[in-house]
């Protein structure tokens, strides 16, 4: 006797046939710490076209040092010289009191390591007021990123999607990183990092469920092609493939491709 989807694999089918490939996690530009072989724009869309990656969320490595605002504006520009391509995270950094927008972006970027600010902070209460998605640095034994501290600002901010940025960083944190979304819907693992494998993002998606984890590439600071193999070839079901790789971020966002390409100012 055969019997017809369940409502998860259902859900994945559609997103198989209906969603982007969708990276949330990436940049342009340089960084002092860093080689970066190509940072720039065009450099990332060539691979995207390469691979099949239909957009990518970007921050301008400017913005996440030491200007926010002109990198802002430079992660801007960038979107609008390639129309449905790269999402825009708005760097807010939490001591200048970077302005911020509702217009033309998918969300706030968050770095608490690199501006030496605790992700549950009082100093971020602008960017939780504003409702949009987060995407923040994590590090596991981070003074500042901890998971922990992503469960707690997701309960207090259970209307505000948070995507955890490497899913804490470290592979000895991955599992307790997972564990911590229970009873906390808002709160998503991104999965970017050289330490990540297709391995670890299916016990990710066993732990916290298809629903819960998030591609990301951390490009250009690391290969794009790279980070999408992982996902590509991870042991997962298509359904949950499907989910990871775009589904679970179009519906963060809400049709992520369209609305970059009708907001843009």
């Amino acid at each position: 006797m055969t019997t017809g989807p369940t409502g998860h694999e259902a859900a994945g089918a559609a997103a198989a046939q209906a969603a982007p490939v969708l990276d949330a996690h990436g940049h342009i530009g340089t960084w002092p710490d860093f080689l970066i072989p190509d940072p720039t724009a065009e450099g990332l869309v060539a691979t995207m076209d390469a691979i099949g990656v239909t957009a990518m969320g970007v921050s301008h490595l400017l913005a996440v040092g030491p200007d926010a605002e002109t990198g802002n504006r430079l992660a801007m520009e960038a979107a609008r010289r390639f129309p449905g391509r790269f999402g825009v995270w708005q760097v807010y950094n939490p001591h200048h009191r970077t302005p911020l927008t509702r217009e033309g972006v998918w969300g706030v970027k968050l770095h608490p390591d690199v501006h030496q600010c605790p992700l549950d902070d009082p100093r971020y209460e602008p960017v939780w007021r504003l409702g949009l998605p987060v995407l923040a640095h994590g590090q596991t034994d981070s003074p500042w990123s901890d998971p922990a501290r992503f469960a707690a600002v997701a309960a207090r901010h259970p209307d505000v999607p948070l995507l955890m940025g490497h899913t804490g960083l470290w592979p000895y944190g991955f599992d307790r990183a997972a564990r911590l979304t229970a009873g906390h819907p808002n709160l998503y693992l991104e999965v970017c990092g050289s330490r990540m494998t297709g391995r670890w993002i299916a016990r990710l998606v066993a732990t916290a469920g298809a629903e819960r984890v998030v591609f990301g590439s951390d490009a250009c600071f690391l290969d794009l092609r790279i980070g999408y193999g992982r996902v590509a070839l991870a042991p997962l079901s298509t359904a949950d493939r499907a989910l990871v790789q775009g589904g679970n971020l179009a519906r963060v966002l809400g049709d992520p491709v369209s609305r970059v390409r009708r907001d843009l100012p």
